[in-house]
């Protein structure tokens, strides 16, 4: 008698994986603050989640365009633009992105505080942070 078992794989695409930001320095180091990038999409999931598309270049991948998507959950704070205006945002000066007493703030220019973040041209302040990778 033949034995015959079945298996199933499951391949991942490394770039579909949310990765929690845990080393903000490291990761804008990586993408030089986002200077000189470009917005993709801002998607508006519900009142409290929302995710920002950027086409950056990867200093890890010999300045290689690649796009960042990041996911902000637990909302609490953010001034928005329309969708059509984001391509219009100048990012000559990158973002900026904190964590002060366990929240992140984004937002748009070279900002050294939550005060100077929340005047920016476009601000997000959440509990949770999370990036993936993809292609360009």
């Amino acid at each position: 008698m033949l034995k015959t078992e079945v298996w199933n794989v499951l391949v991942v695409n490394r770039d579909e994986i949310m990765k929690p930001l845990t080393k903000v320095e490291e990761f804008l180091e990586r993408f030089d603050n986002f200077k000189d990038s470009e917005f993709r999409s801002l998607e508006i999931k519900s009142p409290t989640s929302m995710s920002i598309t950027l086409a950056t270049q990867d200093k890890n991948r010999d300045f290689d365009w690649i796009t960042i998507t990041l996911d902000f959950i637990d909302v609490s704070d953010a001034l928005l633009v329309d969708g059509n205006k984001l391509q219009h945002i100048d990012l000559s000066d990158g973002v900026s992105i904190l964590k002060n007493q366990n929240k992140f703030y984004f937002g748009v220019g070279d900002c050294s505080s939550v005060e100077s973040i929340k005047t920016s041209t476009l601000f997000i302040e959440s509990l949770n942070l999370k990036f993936k990778e993809g292609s360009f």
